[in-house]
C-alpha cells in the first residue's frame, strides 16, 4: 500500500504542480475545496491500487493481475454508461461504479457514506489480498477467511449506503441553497414528498435532480422523492398531459410545478409550510475571484522543465544499481 500510494504520488505530482504555478500567477484556490478534492482521488487510486493487490494475490502472473484490474474499471464505465441516472435496482448498482466515487468529490461535497464506504471497500480488497498471498494456507482455511472479509466488507458499505451527512465544501455553495434559505428548509419537520413524473434519462430531471432535489436532501430532514414513470410517455397516451410534472405534499397540502429552477420551487414549500420566505441575508452572494494575467511563464515549466525532469527520472529508475566493491570483497553479497 505504500507502494500505491508513492505510485500514486508521482502520478499526480504533475498536476499539483499546476496547483502551484496558478498560485504564482496569483489565482486563487479554496482550500477545502481543493483538498476535498485531492482526497477524492487519493482515495480513488489506493482502492483501484487495493484491486489490483487482490488481483495479483490470485493470479498466476502480472498480466493476468493487470487484466482483472482493469475488469473492474472498465466495468465501472460501463455501468455509468448504461445503468446511471435509473431508478431502483439498476440505479442501485450504478452506484457500486468505482468512478461514481469521484463524482462527489468533484462537485465539492464531503460525503460521509461515500466516505465511509471507499475506506471500507480499500480494507476490504487489502484484507482479501492478504488471505490469498500466502502459499502456504489451505484452501478451505483461505475460502473462510474471505467470507468473512467479504462479510465484514458488506455489511459496512450497506451502513455507509445509510449514511446521508454531507458537507459543501464550495466557496460559492453551489451546492446548497442561500444560508437564509438552509436554516428555514432545516426547521420543517414534516415529510416533504415529491412526485416526479418525468423519465430518468430526461434532461429536465437531471437539472431538477442537481438544482433542487439534491440540495433539498441535504437541507430539510425529511425527503421522499418517486418516479412517477420510468419512460417517456407514449405520445396519445393518458399520461401525456401528467408527463413533466412535478408535485410536492407537504403537512397535507400538495400544489404542482413544471419548473425545474429553485427560485419558483422552494417559495412553492413555503407555501405549503404556511411560512414567509425569509430575508436574504446581505453580503452573501459570492463575488468571485476574476484575475487577469498571462500564463506564457507557465509554458517554460510545462514544456521544458517538468519533461526534463520526467525523462530524468525515467533514465535514474533505469539505472543498475550499485553495488560497493567493499561490500563485495567482503562476501557481504554472492
Amino acid at each position: 500500500m505504500a507502494a500505491i500510494f508513492g505510485a500514486w504520488l508521482a502520478a499526480v505530482t504533475c498536476t499539483a504542480s499546476t496547483l502551484a504555478v496558478w498560485l504564482a500567477l496569483h489565482g486563487h484556490l479554496y482550500v477545502p475545496e481543493t483538498l476535498n478534492l485531492v482526497i477524492g482521488h487519493l482515495l480513488y487510486g489506493l482502492l483501484i491500487g487495493a484491486i489490483a493487490l487482490f488481483s495479483a494475490s490470485i493470479s498466476e502472473s502480472a498480466a493476468t493481475a493487470a487484466i482483472v484490474t482493469l475488469a473492474f474499471t472498465i466495468g465501472s464505465w460501463v455501468l455509468d454508461f448504461a445503468l446511471a441516472g435509473q431508478p431502483g435496482v439498476p440505479g442501485w448498482i450504478s452506484r457500486l461504479s468505482l468512478t461514481q466515487t469521484l463524482r462527489g468529490f468533484e462537485q465539492g461535497l464531503l460525503s460521509a457514506g461515500v466516505l465511509l464506504g471507499i475506506v471500507a471497500a480499500i480494507c476490504g480488497f487489502a484484507a482479501l489480498a492478504a488471505v490469498w498471498l500466502h502459499p502456504g494456507v489451505p484452501l478451505r482455511t483461505k475460502a473462510v477467511r474471505s467470507a468473512a472479509c467479504v462479510t465484514v466488507a458488506a455489511a459496512l458499505i450497506a451502513l455507509a449506503t445509510r449514511v446521508g451527512v454531507s458537507v459543501d465544501l464550495t466557496e460559492d455553495r453551489r451546492n446548497s441553497f442561500p444560508a437564509a434559505d438552509q436554516r428555514a428548509l432545516a426547521d420543517l419537520r414534516e415529510p416533504l414528498i415529491i412526485t416526479v413524473h418525468l423519465a430518468p434519462e430526461d434532461p429536465r430531471y437531471v437539472d431538477l435532480r442537481r438544482n433542487v432535489l439534491a440540495k433539498l436532501e441535504r437541507a430539510m430532514p425529511r425527503v421522499a422523492i418517486r418516479l412517477a414513470t420510468t419512460g417517456q410517455s407514449v405520445v396519445g397516451s393518458a399520461s401525456e398531459e401528467a408527463y413533466g410534472e412535478i408535485e410536492y405534499s407537504y403537512g397535507g397540502r400538495s400544489d404542482k410545478s413544471r419548473s425545474t429552477s429553485p427560485r419558483e420551487i422552494v417559495p412553492l414549500i413555503y407555501a405549503l409550510a404556511g411560512r414567509p420566505n425569509p430575508t436574504p441575508i446581505a453580503g452573501e452572494e459570492y463575488p468571485g475571484h476574476p484575475l487577469l494575467a498571462s500564463g506564457s511563464p507557465a509554458l517554460v515549466w510545462f514544456f521544458g522543465a517538468l519533461p526534463l525532469l520526467i525523462v530524468i527520472g525515467w533514465w535514474s529508475s533505469r539505472r543498475p544499481p550499485q553495488i560497493a566493491p567493499q561490500l563485495i570483497k567482503d562476501g557481504g553479497l554472492p
